[in-house]
């Protein structure tokens, strides 16, 4: 099974390549530039692939908001080329998509066939692309994920050890509830979906995928420097007091039962793999 990832340098790439070094070769800007038209097609025509896993995608949530157009063409233009290369070349297309393109107005857990109302560029421009996807390529799968951390670039966990060494107290923000979702929990979930597509397996479309139990951002700010053993006080405010460029849905929690029933893929316990992390980081 031969696999070609785009986006190398991202969290979950880099956790794929830790986890299937052998099995695939993943891509960086470098050497396909997502924001050049047929870039991807020619990286895909090039390595006739069994599958294809698209991590590449522009996620600085705020940026997004002055950079359209860049974003826009990773996000949504770049992955709809993917998947009709894929399918051109007989390869299974796997995409990650973000719990953004929901408006977080809903009480309940958000299912895949819920409606989607993204409240800020980024949600719009992965909205579009999971559309243009799926026409380009009916059998593609989607793999919406959320809060997304590991020990590698820029995230919460990292910007909250980072913040908590330097102060002994932070406000966070207490009224956008989701579930973290370790990047390595990501991967391994993408290689066992590739291993059973691979084999003929039944399943394509939508599908949520993300970490339990669901907390706030302070919430799982508190349960950082506990682990860290950092003594700092959280004080919880609303979002109305932590102004951004990108409105934030305010609850992003999904529903994951679909992906456990097609591909016995549960969701993962975010502490578990956040104890490890921190271990890792602290020993660096």
């Amino acid at each position: 099974m031969r696999i070609l990832v785009f986006g190398r340098n991202g969290q979950v790439a880099r956790c794929l390549q830790e986890e299937a070094a052998d099995a695939l070769v993943a891509l960086s800007s470098d050497e396909a530039d997502l924001m050049q038209e047929g870039a991807a097609q020619k990286a895909i025509a090039a390595h006739q692939p069994d599958i294809v896993i698209n991590a590449a995608a522009y996620t600085a949530v705020d940026k997004a908001e002055e950079e359209q157009d860049a974003a826009a063409q990773v996000n949504a233009t770049a992955p709809g080329e993917m998947a009709l290369a894929a399918k051109a070349a007989g390869a299974q297309f796997i995409h990650l998509s973000s719990d953004y393109v929901f408006d977080g107005k809903s009480e309940a857990p958000y299912a895949e066939t819920d409606a989607t109302n993204p409240l800020n560029v980024y949600g719009q421009t992965k909205l579009v692309g999971e559309q243009a996807v799926l026409l380009a390529n009916p059998q593609a799968i989607l793999v919406r994920t959320s809060w997304v951390f590991s020990e590698f670039g820029g995230n919460f966990v990292r910007t909250m050890l980072r913040l908590g060494a330097e102060r002994d107290s932070l406000s966070i923000v207490a009224d956008q509830t989701g579930g973290p979702t370790p990047a390595r929990d990501i991967a391994t979930t993408l290689l066992a979906i590739a291993a059973k597509k691979h084999r003929g397996a039944p399943g394509e479309g939508i599908y949520h995928y993300q970490g339990a139990p669901t907390v706030s951002w302070a919430q799982f700010a508190g349960k950082i420097f506990d682990y860290a053993g950092l003594s700092v006080a959280v004080a919880p405010i609303p979002t109305a007091q932590y102004p951004t460029p990108a409105t934030r849905p305010l609850n992003t929690v999904l529903n994951c039962g679909k992906i456990e029933r097609d591909f016995g893929v549960a969701m993962p316990d975010w502490r578990v793999r956040l104890r490890q992390i921190i271990d890792t980081l602290s020993k660096k």
